[in-house]
């Protein structure tokens, strides 16, 4: 395993202003929704559903929504969403993965091949890009959680397979298969992690810079902006100063 630090690039900008965070309470309740009404409504016999849970909380999400939001997938009466990837290259060729949760086919492939079309990218077909990407468990520790020394010993411990630790958080990668086991055996040694999820983790890094940048930030903006779109992985290297002069 190999820990290092690194200025990562952006590809969650949440809570920027109330209209976002309204927007991200609504995805996180639709991912709940979506976990009880697939399997049990308790979180400790759903692990998909406990994940949904511990994630909205770690974003602040009022008990009450969360609340609402497993008995809607109990009730049986929410609507059926299809969960589909789409892949695609943008800018500069790095390669997209988007996560679509929709009850509307159509609208969602139409919405996400405009977006591509309007921001320098391609919409390509299953597999055109996720072959660049491996799926794997990943849990997010605030720099607060310890040194990064003592995360990568802890994450170790828990056998994990990777951490990136920066100024802002500590990130652990675990296969996909042991996430659950591994987000245990952090959370006793760390306490409870800012998120757990499963994504789309990049194999290699295109480099981009300068407009093609911009452009780049620009697709994956409009992207996670769509009311259907889950998550967005993106394989870009942009550099830090860049990245900065951009973000600001």
């Amino acid at each position: 395993m190999a820990g290092h630090s690194k200025f990562k690039n952006i590809m969650h900008r949440k809570g920027r202003a109330d209209a976002a965070r309204s927007k991200l309470f609504s995805k996180l309740a639709r991912e709940i929704t979506v976990a009880a009404k697939a399997g049990l409504p308790d979180p400790n016999m759903n692990s998909r559903l406990r994940l949904a849970v511990a994630n909205a909380k770690a974003e602040s999400m009022p008990k009450d929504v969360i609340d609402r939001a497993i008995k809607k997938g109990a009730g049986g009466d929410a609507e059926s969403y299809d969960e589909i990837r789409y892949e695609g290259f943008g800018p500069g060729g790095v390669g997209v993965i988007v996560e679509v949760m929709t009850d509307n086919r159509n609208r969602a492939a139409s919405n996400v091949r405009s977006i591509f079309g309007k921001n320098g990218g391609n919409l390509g077909e299953t597999g055109a890009v996720s072959f660049m990407f491996d799926r794997v468990g990943q849990i997010v520790y605030p720099a607060s959680a310890g040194s990064e020394d003592a995360v990568m010993e802890a994450a170790i411990e828990a056998g994990a397979e990777d951490v990136e630790s920066d100024e802002e958080s500590h990130t652990i990668y675990t296969a996909f298969e042991q996430l659950s086991e591994v987000a245990g055996a952090l959370e006793k040694a760390l306490g409870e992690a800012k998120s757990t999820s499963v994504v789309w983790r990049p194999k290699s890094q295109t480099p981009i810079s300068g407009d093609a940048a911009a452009t780049l930030l620009k697709l994956i903006d409009a992207l996670e902006d769509d009311d259907d779109v889950q998550n967005v992985y993106s394989n870009e290297d942009i550099p830090a100063e860049e990245l900065e002069k951009l973000a600001g």
